[in-house]
């Protein structure tokens, strides 16, 4: 039985020295891009793409990557390709952490908020994933132990007296002695399988101030 692969840290450590994903520009005249599920066979290959749409198409060849490490198991994807023949040819194809949701309680380290740039964040059409679309300053330094992480917190629960709930959450961002000299896009999912409530409002402390984005989940 094969099972979404999505980090199990609570922390997603970044790397900042360039765009986490290749975009393909100038390989193929057309491309479409889609956030997905790759489906991974017994030998470590994808072969198969359930897209965002619930699209499900089969790769025209196999496809792999030094992240592609666990066989018979399915990661979080953002790719490039182009539709062939009702199969996917791929020109470009990164994962995407899943981000696990830690409670406030637990929480055993300063709630750091360091800014980001605040670009999107939307429901896929499935209904399974929260996705976050943001912009992290990032620089060269001679520091080895410089690094970025993200984590998602979850604040409160708020219970309504109609039966609705809400779940609070907060983006956690560490800027981790990384210089800020240009930016570096980052994408995150979040599973909705993992928000225990009927919506979602999400703080997110943004270069231009808090942002709050809501969703409804069920």
């Amino acid at each position: 039985m094969k099972k979404l692969l999505c980090i199990v840290s609570t922390f997603l450590i970044i790397s900042c020295s360039q765009d986490v994903y290749d975009k393909g520009e100038g390989k193929y005249s057309l491309l479409r891009g889609d956030f997905a599920e790759a489906v991974v066979n017994s030998n470590q290959q994808v072969t198969k793409i359930v897209t965002d749409d619930g699209d499900e198409l089969s790769l025209t060849a196999p496809y792999t990557a030094k992240w592609v490490s666990k066989a018979d198991t399915t990661y979080r994807c953002m790719l490039y390709y182009n539709k062939v023949d009702n199969q996917a040819e791929v020109v470009s194809m990164g994962q995407v952490p899943c981000a696990i949701i830690a409670l406030l309680s637990d929480f055993d380290k300063p709630l750091l908020t360091d800014p980001v740039k605040f670009e999107s964040t939307w429901m896929s059409k499935t209904g399974k994933y929260l996705n976050l679309s943001l912009q992290l300053k990032t620089g060269v330094t001679d520091d080895s132990t410089a690094a970025q992480s993200l984590a998602i917190i979850s604040d409160t629960l708020v219970k309504h007296a109609d039966g609705k709930q809400i779940r609070h959450l907060i983006l956690y961002h560490d800027q981790g002695n990384v210089p800020e000299y240009y930016s570096t896009k980052v994408y995150l999912s979040i599973p909705t399988n993992r928000i225990d409530a009927d919506s979602v409002r999400i703080s997110i402390n943004s270069y231009d101030g808090e942002v709050i984005a809501k969703h409804r989940i069920r």
